[in-house]
């Protein structure tokens, strides 16, 4: 039929992970709102963000989702357990479920997913998405003067394997432009 479009003759939106301190961390109101300037510029960019929806808390990654939202963007969650319901956020497009807990699981099927990733502040679970994305070769980007793990690794390889340095952005702008000239690059 004329006029309608296959999936497979539309390109695939850019999937770009954000990832950072859940609430009980302690983060400042300054880095929540980068968070959600970084999910704006997602949105602006066109791409689909993609961020860990937790049942519990708000997070860096759950300011980033409202801050897309928004913009108009396109958001999708990952939350682990084996239901979808009772996710906190509630400004996502769609939800996916890890089928697994806290500690590994979900932060493997979040990450690979994700074309690239911006991390800000960061704790055990950062580290965690941030270890995953670097062994996957998955382009990683972070904002100075977050703290967390995000700051910890700025400008570093995680191992001698060299795989992909962990880039830092000055402002939410400018790592949403690195995660995109970034991807297929590594």
């Amino acid at each position: 039929m004329m006029g309608i479009v296959t999936f497979m003759e539309k390109e695939r939106k850019l999937q770009i992970g954000v990832m950072g301190s859940c609430s009980d961390l302690d983060y400042s109101e300054k880095i929540q709102t980068l968070a959600e300037n970084v999910g704006e510029e997602i949105a602006k960019a066109g791409a689909v963000l993609l961020f860990g929806a937790e049942k519990d808390l708000d997070s860096l990654s759950s300011a980033a989702c409202r801050g897309a939202k928004r913009a108009g963007g396109f958001v999708v969650g990952v939350t682990y357990g084996a239901k979808i319901d009772g996710v906190v956020e509630k400004h996502a497009d769609a939800l996916i479920t890890a089928g697994m807990g806290r500690g590994g699981g979900r932060e493997f099927v979040l990450v690979s997913s994700c074309d690239a990733i911006i991390c800000l502040n960061g704790g055990s679970g950062t580290l965690t998405e941030m270890a995953i994305a670097y062994q996957a070769n998955i382009p990683i980007i972070t904002i100075e003067n977050t703290g967390g793990w995000s700051e910890r690794l700025a400008g570093e390889f995680i191992d001698k394997r060299n795989r992909v340095v962990v880039e830092i952005a000055k402002t939410p702008e400018e790592a949403v432009l690195m995660a995109i000239k970034s991807i297929g690059k590594g």
